[in-house]
């Protein structure tokens, strides 16, 4: 059963929804969000289980396509948007394109490949899941007791951008104990029997990242056969945050084709 999907909307022109990756939200796409919209509607959506958009016990691909042809029934009835998505928001997009062909104008996948991943976030979940919020009076204080595990500190702030006040306390704002029992269908891709998107296609991926490899451009254009991949050098997973005026020209390139 689908979830309505908080989301932030600017910008006018042809429709571009954006879709975060794992413990991500709308708020980490600011920058870019503005960027685009200065000759596009941008949408950046909260996906399910994170930011303000409902919690739900199922956290695979089918249920969050099915967010995502909801909120494309909202915010763009008559016109096919084109999605953009970031690793688990690649995934949800890839899932929607190939579920609903005929609803998408063209798909843009960041870092992440139409196949299952293994081990990748078992650190994190266990260093987040081990942390007790109670007595935590700041995230300076989370930060100091996750530095052990998660030696890196931007990943560390990434991740207690998460963690927000309720009643005195700190609670995380995603729905961690969801995501942690659902880490196998995160990690995940199951494909439908046949399913093919025959659009524009454009993968963007950091050189630096062990997300996307040559290896995988055969699953790819098997499931999109008019994909291209762009490499982005100097770059991550999070290729938007470590080299965005590259990104965008990746996006703006694709974009006007």
């Amino acid at each position: 059963m689908s979830v309505a999907l908080n989301y932030r909307e600017q910008g006018s022109g042809p429709p571009l929804i954006i879709l975060h990756g794992l413990f991500g939200s709308a708020a980490n796409w600011g920058r870019i969000a503005r960027d685009l919209a200065t000759d596009h509607r941008v949408i950046v959506a909260d996906l399910r289980n994170h930011g303000a958009s409902p919690h739900a016990d199922d956290a695979g691909y089918p249920a969050m396509a099915e967010d995502i042809a909801e909120l494309v029934g909202c915010v763009s009835p008559d016109e096919p948007p084109t999605l953009l998505g970031h690793s688990m928001g690649g995934k949800t997009a890839m899932r929607f394109a190939l579920e609903h062909p005929g609803r998408v104008a063209r798909l843009i996948v960041v870092d992440i490949a139409p196949r299952a991943y293994r081990g990748h976030q078992d650190g994190v979940f266990d260093a987040l899941c081990a942390l007790d919020l109670d007595g935590l009076g700041s995230r300076a204080e989370a930060d100091a007791r996750l530095a052990d595990r998660l030696p890196d500190p931007g990943l560390r702030a990434f991740l207690l951008a998460n963690l927000q006040q309720a009643d005195g306390r700190l609670r995380w704002r995603v729905n961690l104990p969801v995501l942690a029992a659902r880490l196998a269908d995160i990690e995940g891709f199951p494909v439908p029997d046949g399913a093919r998107y025959d659009g524009p296609v454009q993968f963007i991926a950091g050189r630096d990242s062990d997300y996307l490899k040559s290896g995988d451009e055969e699953t790819i254009r098997e499931l999109f056969p008019r994909a291209g991949i762009t490499w982005i050098e100097g770059a991550g997973h999070w290729v938007h945050a470590a080299q965005p005026a590259a990104f965008l020209e990746a996006v703006r390139d694709f974009l006007a084709r």
